[in-house]
């Protein structure tokens, strides 16, 4: 399997993978066209990987485009299973819309800035100035219902299973649960409802890398977003190298491209009719 990685740390453990710096990608026309997969390219490459050379890229190009921005991934969330995703308003920044969801998100809630990841760009709104100082930084008025939760579930898919997960405290210093802003890895059981769910979405998604945020309330689980490119200073304590898991992936990927279509079978036989196995792992 020839594999190009374009994110050396990412790619560090595995076999015989060239390297090539994402600048100079243009430049390897015969090194790509020659390639199995293209791993882990830069967000601002993918069309031109996938439209114009037409390659197999991992992470998905799904998990890329929907996990690039958080209004295309919380709509994406409520199509697929709207009645797991948290109370949520999104409208383009002007005075009239600011306005509207201040009528209509009940205090306190969370606001949220499209682009951003680590718990970064996300606010806790307590009171009308706190909402002119968030409008102030954003074009689109992102605004999700609080929920009472003191810690989240951080559980990763890769290829087409859950692979494990843990649970993140939050910090002394505010109400985020990342582990980059102080808050505090729990290991422990994954709550069945919450892995069926991260499954569905991800199935039904096509996302194939991704650590799934996930709030349990009175043992009902909801989606609050999912991170393409997540932190592995968690999971590598969790579950070690995922190297193994991945590479396990793109074989059977392959394998399947090879099989010929079976009409009568519902799921098909394409990557992107692949099934995500629910893993064994204790309720």
């Amino acid at each position: 399997m020839k594999l190009i990685s374009f994110d050396a740390l990412r790619t560090l453990n595995f076999p015989s993978t060239n390297y090539i710096k994402p600048d100079a990608y243009l430049q390897h026309d015969a090194d790509i066209e020659a390639a199995d997969w293209l791993l882990f390219p830069e967000y601002w490459q993918l069309n031109v990987l996938h439209y114009a050379y037409k390659k197999r890229i991992f992470p998905s190009p799904a998990s890329y485009a929907l996990g690039h921005d958080k209004v295309e991934m919380t709509r994406a969330f409520m199509a697929v299973a709207p009645q797991h995703v948290p109370f949520t308003l999104i409208h383009g920044n002007s005075p009239e819309k600011a306005d509207e969801i201040w009528q209509k998100m009940p205090l306190p809630f969370v606001a949220k800035i499209p682009k951003s990841s680590m718990g970064e760009g996300v606010f806790l709104i307590e009171s009308l100035a706190d909402w002119h100082q968030y409008c102030l930084k954003t074009d689109v008025l992102y605004a999700q219902e609080y929920l009472p939760i003191d810690r989240d579930l951080r559980i990763v898919v890769i290829g087409e299973k859950v692979v494990g997960g843990y649970w993140r405290v939050q910090s002394d210093n505010g109400f985020h649960n990342n582990i980059a802003r102080g808050g505090m890895l729990l290991e422990g059981p994954l709550p069945e409802s919450a892995v069926e769910l991260v499954l569905k979405l991800a199935h039904s998604l096509g996302i194939d890398h991704a650590g799934f945020d996930i709030a349990m309330i009175d043992h009902y689980p909801f989606v609050l977003e999912f991170n393409r490119m997540f932190g592995t200073q968690g999971i590598n304590k969790i579950i070690g190298d995922t190297t193994p898991m991945i590479l396990e992936y793109l074989n059977a990927a392959m394998k399947d491209e090879d099989q010929p279509e079976d009409p009568d079978d519902p799921n098909g036989s394409t990557p992107k009719g692949r099934r995500i196995r629910k893993p064994a792992i204790a309720a």
